[in-house]
């Protein structure tokens, strides 16, 4: 098991494709921000339309993730990132337009390309072998690390140095060049939708909702510790301006957990992986709340990331395993529209938690609620495992096997 096999032109395009698509959607919320600060209540209008922008995702993962054809998956995508790449340059274009006006283009940003991330990790997957599966995953990883570590400094920087409006207006061009990168893609990816009734397929997809859980879990921790890192500073006596570098590096940190964890196989099922790792990371964001100098901080902020993007991965392996090929763009595109809900809600209870407790309190809340969440989808993945109803719902739909054996026989969630 090596990187060999997702070193290819075909992958190289993917990856060039992916990054033009997904980093408008790391640019988004602070060039927000950016784009209204200076008008009268700029920062709360900045929240406001990030808001919109989550909502748009929100919504638009599941219901256009659902639509999904694998056959014909690049129409459906170029579409989705068309309007994408609409609602950010009327964003740029209208930037002193009436806020309900920049609402309604925030919103077609976030949704109308929203389940472009399902489906192009659904392509990812069926352009390298089975074997290389994970780390195709841990290579996608690494370059969404890389690409949420670099946007917001790109952000800040040309907001500053240029005008607020051309963050927005570089992320409509970035998602319009992703266009121009799937005509080179193939068509579409595994997967025979011949039988596969929307009934059908959301009875499937909501048999996996423990890996949503668990999934959205995970970014839990990761909203709870973008949102409260400067105040969590600040009542450290550290300045706030700290909290960049600190939160690049456990950018860093996850790009170096992702290329480890697909470097060898790891014992256990998936669903224990999974469950170890974001416990871990609860641990390290634990610490964060609880240690008094920058140094300590950063180090347990950096080991946090090396352990979140091996759940993350995790989390993309089991709906694999819980999925039938058929339905897998749309799992994934559910499993980002939990994360999405999970970071939203995280930033409504780290919110009005500060209100009234102290920023170290408002962390170690968030890590109880997030090791509650693991649980809990820990429970509902081995109660399914035991009952054996949604690979049942999965054979109906993929017309055959749920998967083949792996590695001579052995269970499908230890083949790694």
């Amino acid at each position: 098991m090596t990187y060999r096999d997702v070193a290819t032109k075909q992958v190289l395009i993917w990856a060039l494709t992916a990054v033009a698509a997904r980093m408008p959607v790391a640019m988004t919320p602070l060039a927000l921000v950016f784009l209204v600060r200076e008008r009268p209540g700029g920062y709360t209008l900045g929240a406001t339309l990030a808001a919109a922008y989550v909502l748009g995702e929100i919504i638009g993962a599941p219901v256009l993730g659902m639509r999904l054809d694998p056959a014909r998956g690049r129409r459906h995508l170029v579409v989705g990132l068309a309007g994408g790449a609409l609602g950010f340059t009327g964003l740029g274009i209208f930037a002193g337009s009436h806020p309900v006006v920049l609402g309604a283009f925030a919103f077609l940003a976030g949704a109308a390309p929203s389940a472009a991330a399902g489906g192009q990790r659904a392509l990812l997957t069926s352009l390298v072998p089975e074997r290389a599966v994970a780390q195709a995953l841990s290579a996608e990883s690494m370059l969404m690390s890389g690409v949420w570590a670099v946007s917001p400094v790109a952000v800040a920087g040309l907001a500053l140095a240029v005008a607020p409006r051309v963050p927005l207006l570089l992320a409509a061009a970035c998602m319009a060049s992703s266009i121009a990168g799937h005509w080179l893609l193939p068509a579409g990816w595994a997967g025979d939708q011949d039988g596969d009734t929307g009934r059908a397929r959301t009875r499937v997809l909501l048999h996996a909702w423990p890996v949503y859980v668990t999934g959205a879990a995970s970014i839990t921790l990761l909203g709870l510790t973008e949102l409260t890192l400067p105040a969590l500073l600040e009542q450290r006596g550290i300045g706030v301006g700290w909290s960049g570098p600190m939160l690049a590096g456990m950018a860093v940190g996850a790009g170096l957990g992702a290329f480890l964890y697909g470097l060898r196989s790891w014992p256990g099922r998936l669903r224990s992986r999974s469950a170890v790792l974001i416990s871990g990371m609860a641990v390290f964001v634990a610490l964060v709340a609880l240690i008094p100098g920058a140094a300590g901080i950063t180090v347990a902020l950096v080991l946090a990331g090396v352990l979140q993007s091996g759940a993350l991965i995790t989390r993309n392996l089991s709906l694999r395993e819980a999925l039938p090929q058929s339905a897998l763009a749309a799992g994934y595109s559910v499993l980002y529209a939990a994360a999405g809900a999970g970071y939203a809600a995280t930033g409504s209870l780290a919110g009005g938690l500060l209100q009234v407790v102290a920023p170290s309190t408002a962390v170690l809340a968030g890590v109880s609620l997030t090791l509650l969440l693991t649980v809990l989808g820990w429970w509902g993945e081995a109660r399914r495992d035991v009952s054996g109803a949604p690979g049942d719902l999965a054979v109906g739909l993929a017309g055959g096997a749920e998967g083949a054996p792996i590695a001579g026989g052995r269970d499908p969630e230890c083949r790694l």
